[in-house]
Formats: structure tokens, sequence, C-alpha cells
């Protein structure tokens, strides 16, 4: 099959590219709000694109109202993001973390995922997560006609836990979750 993709409708190309680019790792992103409420949420619009500096970039897209999503507004106004991988026995919280919460409520609190305040200048970590990066905001791509937002992250400081040599992390498949 040889096509312009414009010419796929949108069902096929979610079915294609989310074959073709699999298994997308998830991460959890936490963010704080100006008022400290700690915002978790999962991507797997995201992934390293550079090492020198440490660069990462998601895809966020905006609430059905069309404002920001808590995370895009959050690094936005802060410059700051902490980046966690998500293990598979955190599988249940990461979906339930994807729920639409008001910017006052914190997934932390609301569905139990712990966190720890490792450095002042940054959000905090998720406990169980066995890597953390944490960025600051580099930038955004604009002048896409896009359902996502593309952000630029630059990793800043990292913690790796003990058992990091046997990683495991939650992706995103085309027939739904998996371990990468």
């Amino acid at each position: 099959m040889t096509k312009n993709i414009t010419e796929i409708s949108e069902s096929e190309k979610k079915d294609i590219f989310y074959t073709l680019v699999s298994p997308r790792p998830i991460a959890w992103i936490v963010t704080e709000s100006k008022s400290g409420v700690v915002n978790i949420a999962p991507f797997s619009f995201y992934n390293l694109i550079s090492t020198k500096p440490v660069t990462l970039m998601v895809a966020i897209g905006n609430k059905l109202d069309g404002t920001p999503k808590d995370t895009l507004r959050n690094i936005r106004e802060t410059g700051k993001a902490t980046i966690c991988n998500v293990i598979p026995a955190d599988l249940e919280k990461m979906k339930k973390s994807g729920e639409s919460l008001s910017e006052n409520e914190s997934e932390a609190e609301k569905f139990g995922i712990e966190t720890e305040k490792t450095f002042d200048d940054f959000p905090p970590r998720i406990i169980n997560s066995t890597s953390s990066i944490f960025c600051t905001f580099a930038g955004e791509m604009e002048g896409l006609q896009s359902k996502t937002i593309p952000l630029f992250l630059i990793g800043a400081k990292l913690h790796l836990g003990d058992e990091v040599s046997e990683i495991q992390q939650i992706a995103t498949t085309k027939n739904g979750y998996g371990e990468c």
C-alpha cells in the first residue's frame, strides 16, 4: 500500500502508526501548580530525543473544552516537570490518574500515589518509580495543526532506584498495555 497520509482515516492512522511505533513507553509526568497542587498524569506520546543535552519530548493535548490540561498549564507556568517510569504493579493507579480532575485536586492524594520531594526546585517523584528525570521546560513546537502540542524538556537531575538494572515499564501497544 502506498498512500498520502492525509488520505488515510483517523482510525486507520491509529492502527498503522500504533503498530509501527510500538511499544510506546508510558511515563507518569508529575507537575505542581503555582499553588502547590501535585498533578500526576500518564503520557504515551513521550520519548528521549537527544542525550546531549538530555532532551525529552512529550505531546500534550487540551481538555475537551479547549483549555490546557493541568500538566501543560503547570509546565508552562513553572517551567518544571518530573518524568517517572510506571512499573507494572502501578498499572491500575496509572489508569486512574488519567481521569480528569479539577485543577485543585491532586491525583497523588485521590488515588494514593506516594510521592517524595527529592529536590526543592522540582516537582516530587513517584516513590514506586525506579527512575525519575527532573526536567526544565525548553519550549514547545508551534504552528502544527495537531491535537497535541509537542513540548521539549531538558533533563537536569536524575533519580535511579537500586533495581534500575531490572527496570520493567508499562508501555502501550496497538492492543492495550504491555511491559517493555
